[in-house]
């Protein structure tokens, strides 16, 4: 029995590894796509909140922190199912040569290959129509497309690996011939022995795949998978931002007071704000504004919230970092106007 060279897979990939490195740097393309989630985390956190994140004046080091939160739990899974991806390839390829597991293999080759079909079918779907009902669900629709094609992928390389002739159950594997030895009479004693059976004509050599053919099928493999894990990040990283837009929203009341002194009135009518206005026409800020809540300083302005904020009505307040308005703050359980002079 005879198989295909197994080396000619991972030639492929060594080659194609060799290419993407050689035209994008790793550091850059790692930087580029922790910027790119960051970004998609931010956006989404601030879009909450009614207010577009271009506005805050960004820089690399804060969507790169985002990134952090957007990426650790899909980076985390990935690797954890590449291992056990890795782990269960090296079982199964110690027991190609075994006659009772190579039937079961090929036995299963074909469901594999009909679960993936399918699983890229509904990917692929996806990508065409926003109504198809992988879409209901969170990375179910990019998942689906990266795991059908590693799955359609894998069951060829199994396949391509797998001996050219596969014993059934009429081939007598070294076992039954011992066994043979044992009960059949000696053919030169006379008496009728059952032949042993002629041995099939051996295999042609099969002949190896050009290396610019594994090229190829194992660079559209892999960005077909990468356009799938990208799209399942991208989505992910929305969500988390969101999610963590929520979070904020519900423990507003236990932030401190974010406490406003301004030189001129700012006219802010947020619900819960309220103005006072001193008394003391030689102080140096004139109004104060209480009942709101600081969310984060960037870009050289202050982004608030009213305490008692919500989607109906709520609103944020972007208020510019310079000499003429000056922030305290107080404890979340203590009133934020209470006996505070201006």
């Amino acid at each position: 029995m005879t198989a295909q060279e197994p080396s000619e897979a991972p030639l492929g990939i060594q080659q194609l590894w060799t290419i993407v490195g050689t035209i994008i740097a790793p550091t850059s393309m790692i930087t580029a796509l922790l910027y790119y989630f960051g970004w998609h985390h931010a956006y989404w956190f601030f879009d909450y909140y009614g207010v577009n994140s271009t506005v805050l004046g960004f820089g690399t080091t804060d969507y790169l922190m985002r990134s952090l939160d957007a990426l650790y739990v899909p980076l985390t899974v990935t690797a954890g199912a590449a291992l056990l991806v890795l782990w269960g390839h090296e079982l199964l390829r110690g027991r190609l040569t075994a006659g009772a597991e190579l039937r079961v293999v090929r036995r299963a080759l074909p469901f594999m290959a009909g679960i993936g079909a399918l699983l890229t079918l509904g990917g692929f779907w996806s990508v065409l129509s926003r109504a198809f009902f992988l879409r209901d669900f969170l990375v179910a629709a990019p998942l689906s497309l990266s795991f059908g094609v590693l799955l359609l992928a894998y069951t060829l390389h199994l396949w391509r690996a797998l001996p050219d002739r596969a014993p059934d159950e009429g081939t007598p594997t070294p076992e039954d011939e011992d066994t043979d030895e044992d009960t059949n009479e000696d053919p030169d004693s006379g008496t009728g022995g059952t032949p042993d059976p002629p041995e099939p004509p051996p295999s042609p050599p099969s002949t190896p795949r050009p290396a610019a053919a594994a090229l190829a099928e194992w660079g559209v493999v892999l960005v077909l998978v990468g356009l799938g894990l990208f799209w399942a990040a991208n989505d992910y990283a929305a969500a988390v931002g969101e999610t963590r837009a929520r979070e904020f929203a519900a423990g507003l009341p236990g932030y401190p007071y974010a406490v406003v002194y301004s030189a001129d009135s700012l006219s802010l009518t947020a619900p819960g704000v309220r103005e006072t206005r001193c008394r003391d026409s030689k102080a140096a800020y004139r109004f104060r504004y209480d009942g709101l809540k600081l969310m984060l300083q960037s870009g050289g302005q202050y982004v608030l919230v009213p305490e008692r904020w919500s989607r109906a009505d709520g609103v944020a307040v972007l208020l510019p970092r310079s000499s003429s308005v000056r922030l305290e703050f107080a404890p979340p359980l203590a009133d934020s106007g209470a006996s505070r002079p201006c």
